[in-house]
C-alpha cells in the first residue's frame, strides 16, 4: 500500500500561481509513473499531467500546457505541479495519482487538495 498526501492549495486570484506537492510513503517511489488529475464541481475527474518514472516523458492536457509544470524529486518521494497563470476554470480538487511499475492504470490516490481561483 502506498499513501499519497498532497499540499499547497488554497485561493489565490486570477493570474496567480500555486504550488502543489504530493510526498509518496515508499522507497518504491522512484518506480512509479505519477500524475496529477482534478474534479471541479459537478464535473468528471480530468487528467492534467503525468511525469514518468525517472522524470524524462512528460505530458499534460491541452487546457494546461505552457501554464503548469509537472516534476519530481525520487530522492524525496515527491511529485510537484507549479502552476502558473491560473484561471478560474483551473478551480478544482487536485489529485496526486501512482501508476506502479507494470500497471497500466494509475492505483494509488491522494486524499486530493483544494485549489480555488477567483476571478
Amino acid at each position: 500500500q502506498v499513501q499519497l498526501v498532497e499540499s499547497g492549495g488554497g485561493l489565490v486570484q486570477a493570474g496567480g500561481s500555486l504550488s502543489l506537492s504530493c510526498a509518496a510513503s515508499r522507497r518504491s517511489f522512484s518506480s512509479y509513473v505519477m500524475g496529477w488529475f482534478r474534479q471541479a464541481p459537478g464535473k468528471e475527474r480530468e487528467f492534467v499531467a503525468t511525469i514518468s518514472a525517472s522524470g524524462g516523458s512528460i505530458t499534460y492536457a491541452e487546457s494546461v500546457k505552457g501554464r503548469f509544470t509537472i516534476s519530481r524529486d525520487n530522492a524525496k518521494s515527491t511529485v510537484y505541479l507549479q502552476m502558473n497563470s491560473l484561471k478560474p476554470e483551473d478551480t478544482a480538487v487536485y489529485y496526486c495519482a501512482a501508476q506502479p511499475a507494470g500497471w497500466s492504470d494509475y492505483i494509488y490516490w491522494g486524499q486530493g487538495t483544494q485549489v480555488t481561483v477567483s476571478s
